[in-house]
């Protein structure tokens, strides 16, 4: 790779998948080797997953198609924070709590409320 061409790559920022995301992933690639008339068990090491797994996912597959193993919209509560939220918050966690005022480097479940609510990510009665 060039030099110009790593120097655009490095400006280019792809955020990292979410544990959703690479689940999905794994399973619609299992689903590409479904279709290859792949067995389950080769499935299974070629994703990296336990073979009852896949075979669950095959017997989706069967009875639904690719859709069937697609992610659904999360049930239950909505999240306190938005994406861009989060980011923020995660932002301030790799910096490290020694960063953000704290004696030591360690972040604990209130610090990290505290840290939430000074960045004005929640109001103080939600974190």
């Amino acid at each position: 790779m060039s030099d110009e061409s790593q120097a655009v790559a490095a400006e280019v920022s792809v955020p990292p998948l979410t544990r959703p995301q690479l689940a999905e992933a794994r399973r619609m690639r299992a689903v590409e080797l479904f279709e290859q008339q792949r067995t389950s068990s080769e499935v299974a090491r070629m994703v990296g997953m336990h073979p009852e797994s896949v075979r669950r996912w095959r017997r989706q597959w069967e009875q639904g198609g690719a859709q069937a193993l697609r992610r659904r919209p999360a049930t239950g509560r909505p999240p306190k924070l938005d994406d861009a939220q989060v980011e923020v918050v995660r932002s301030a966690l790799q910096q490290g709590a020694q960063a953000h005022g704290f004696e030591a480097d360690l972040w604990t479940l209130e610090r990290v409320g505290l840290s939430v609510v000074h960045r004005r990510a929640l109001p103080p009665r939600c974190a």
